[in-house]
């Protein structure tokens, strides 16, 4: 039986919670992921633990073993900049092809309100499913990262 558990400003994680999801993500996005503090400051970020805009944070299971989990923070803009930012999403391997990322990219577009962004890289093969699911690349991102000294 799959479940889906949505934290947020008013349904917050706990903390050994937020540390397993923050785990999963960095797993499970395998060569896609970021270290897992930065992961666990989006999470706080989507659930207002951090002066934030908020957002949400969806984890699926299946029985009782966590499936997938996706980050979905708000941007704080409008227009020129979508409301909405997906952070993360990653399933579990042994559920790849199953159905359950859609099933969560369905309730994200959902619950979101307004536009929602991702940031993807070019050679992930993510990108496809995304652009089927009616993602349109609009630009190309490119960052300017400050060396500290």
């Amino acid at each position: 039986m799959i479940r889906n558990t949505l934290y947020d400003k008013d349904n917050k994680p706990s903390a050994r919670e937020k540390k397993a999801m923050a785990a999963f993500l960095h797993e499970h996005m395998e060569e896609f992921r970021d270290n897992k503090d930065d992961i666990a400051k989006a999470i706080d970020y989507a659930v207002c633990d951090t002066p934030s805009p908020g957002g949400f944070v969806l984890m699926t299971s299946q029985e009782s073993t966590m499936a997938g989990v996706a980050v979905v923070t708000k941007t704080g803009m409008t227009g020129f900049v979508p409301e909405n930012l997906l952070v993360y999403i990653a399933t579990h391997k042994e559920h790849r092809g199953s159905g359950i990322g859609k099933n969560m990219m369905q309730l994200i577009l959902c619950k979101a309100e307004g536009n929602l962004a991702l940031h993807v890289e070019p050679h992930n093969p993510a990108k496809n499913w995304y652009e089927k699911l009616g993602f349109t690349n609009k630009y190309v991102e490119l960052r300017y990262i400050r060396q500290n000294d």
